[in-house]
């Protein structure tokens, strides 16, 4: 099944002020993907409490990633 990854304007802006490609985002949110499909896949996520519930943070570096997944729909916001 095909994953649509979206992601927003502000992140855009973000990831080329610090020199971060679009494709290390997708590789590491592809790869959490595999993760939660019951892959063996060495990565830094956690599950977001709070106001953030609902939410993961995929950690890599000094790059961090709020990420939410739709799984009925395979959308990554």
């Amino acid at each position: 099944m095909n994953w649509r990854i979206d992601v927003s304007k502000n992140a855009e802006k973000f990831l080329e002020k610090n020199q971060f490609t679009r494709e290390e985002v997708d590789t590491l949110v592809r790869k959490t993907i595999h993760y939660f499909q019951g892959a063996r896949i060495n990565i830094d996520i956690k599950k977001l409490k709070g106001k953030w519930a609902g939410f993961y943070r995929i950690r890599r570096g000094r790059l961090r990633i709020i990420a939410e997944f739709d799984f009925d729909n395979s959308v990554v916001l």
